[in-house]
């Protein structure tokens, strides 16, 4: 008897392991990294994809709005699919359906099936992060979560350091195709992973899935950034903008009063009952909206007025990701210590500069000028980004802690998709008004420049509204039952950085 204790002992023990947990753990990281680095590669190509597609930017960055709108759409089932059909087995069909998107992208004709198979990809791509984290969390005891999660944070802020280079040598060197052809090795070995190592999970019950959600949340996402997309770019009283405002809109509201009455909503929407978590999340989105300002219209910068190779590009981006990197883990610590209002104001404060910078550049803006701006923002983000995110948790109500993430997560792509869509509509207006202002003779780059620093001004007064903002945080009243789900609330705060 005394034998069989001492042996089930270290039995007990091993699942706690590093070495125990480090296969699943690699199939998790697989997954979620190929979906990151998608993210960002995409950014790099657009001028690449419109040459080649005979199209123009406002119908390309549709790739990258319905990518985001369908990772918006299939988020908040996240929960449901696990629950229904367990977690091992959703991410790998949501694993497979990725790499299905993925060799589609590759083989697109025309921009139009590049948007559609873009679609795809993001509906398999939308749970591969949440059901990853939720699989994280089962594998790792409450005592060493902090250092797993710390492991799993590394590549996930690598990855969208590495994106824009590993996008910018394919382009280049390659073929524009192998952006997407690149996640079906990766995808294949995450999913020979995930069958031999993820652990089986319970299927709870089929539960009460919110049918209306599911069709109204999408039609209300779409045509809102379509409507955005139109307005920005032509007329804000041109028929397709008010078409897609209207239908969005009245989507919008019939999909809010359906969540707030169903009892298993896709998207609990009772958080915002909180004052302390509707300041911080919509803090967070003013934030995003903000840097998307960066993120997307650098690199067209860098192209098509530079003409600098992808590959340049990418490069000339490594300060920006590898900046924040740095600020990430320091927001983090001094988070503790004096909470996120300082560090909102602070960060926020940097990002709104550094945009008011970028829209005063020219043709001839040194390199070392626009990298040291590149950097300031990513620092900007860094010290900003983590504490938001835990400070949103934080003042979530406990009893809708399990809820927050992906409402939060959802809602990050449905404001990425608007910005998206609607500085993109307003690049091409400003560059058009801009051309027909300039002189006979002139160069018709200038004209072009005139519209990105539009962008970056237009960017800059949103990232004010949000350094305003900031001065109203407080810090969120927790109660004695909340101690203990602290930790797990830090933790959860790395999902919500987003894709």
């Amino acid at each position: 008897m005394t034998k069989s204790i001492t042996q089930s002992s270290p039995t007990e023990e091993r699942p706690f392991s590093l070495r125990a947990i480090l296969p699943p753990l690699l199939a998790i990281i697989v997954g979620m990294i190929m979906v990151i680095l998608d993210g960002t590669v995409v950014n790099v190509a657009i001028p690449k994809l419109v040459d080649y597609f005979s199209s123009d930017l406002k119908t390309i960055q549709w790739a990258i709005t319905g990518y985001t709108l369908a990772l918006a759409a299939v988020i908040p089932l996240a929960g449901w699919m696990t629950d229904r059909f367990g977690s091992k087995q959703v991410f790998l069909v949501t694993l497979t359906l990725f790499i299905l998107g993925s060799m589609l992208c590759s083989i697109a004709q025309t921009s139009s099936q590049l948007v559609i198979f873009r679609v795809i990809q993001g509906l398999g791509g939308g749970m591969v992060a949440p059901i990853g984290m939720a699989m994280v969390f089962k594998l790792a005891p409450a005592e060493r979560r902090g250092s797993i999660m710390g492991m799993l944070g590394i590549p996930m802020l690598l990855a969208p350091a590495l994106g824009p280079i590993l996008s910018g040598w394919l382009v280049e060197y390659v073929s524009w195709h192998w952006i997407f052809l690149i996640n079906v090795p990766i995808g294949i070995v995450g999913i020979i992973l995930g069958v031999k190592y993820l652990p089986k999970t319970e299927k709870i019950g089929k539960g009460n899935l919110d049918i209306l959600g599911i069709i109204l949340a999408p039609i209300a996402f779409s045509m809102l950034a379509y409507g955005v997309n139109e307005g920005g770019a032509n007329s804000w009283s041109s028929t397709p903008a008010i078409l897609g405002l209207s239908v969005g809109g009245v989507a919008l509201i019939l999909f809010i009063i359906v969540e707030l009455r169903h009892k298993q909503p896709l998207l609990d929407l009772r958080v915002f009952r909180s004052s302390d978590f509707t300041r911080g999340i919509i803090l967070t989105w003013v934030m995003q909206a903000a840097l998307f300002g960066s993120m997307l219209f650098v690199p067209l910068y860098l192209q098509q007025i530079r003409a600098y190779t992808p590959l340049e590009t990418g490069l000339i981006l490594l300060p920006q990701a590898l900046a924040c990197v740095i600020g990430m883990p320091l927001g983090g610590k001094l988070f503790d210590k004096i909470g996120a209002r300082p560090l909102a104001f602070v960060g926020l404060s940097i990002i709104t500069v550094t945009l008011f910078l970028l829209s005063g550049i020219t043709i001839n803006t040194s390199l070392n000028t626009i990298m040291m701006y590149l950097a300031l923002l990513g620092f900007g983000m860094g010290i900003a980004m983590m504490p938001l995110n835990t400070h949103v948790l934080n003042a979530a109500p406990r009893d809708l802690v399990s809820r927050v993430t992906s409402l939060t997560a959802a809602a990050q792509q449905v404001v990425v998709a608007f910005a998206v869509a609607g500085l993109t509509g307003y690049l091409t207006s400003q560059i058009t008004v801009h051309m027909g202002a300039l002189k006979a003779g002139s160069n018709p780059l200038t004209a072009a420049v005139l519209g990105f620093d539009d962008v970056f001004f237009l960017s800059g007064c949103i990232a004010v509204v949000g350094v305003l903002m900031s001065i109203i945080l407080r810090k969120p009243k927790l109660s004695a039952n909340d101690s203990s789900s602290e930790e797990g609330q830090k933790a959860d705060a790395a999902m919500m950085m987003g894709h």
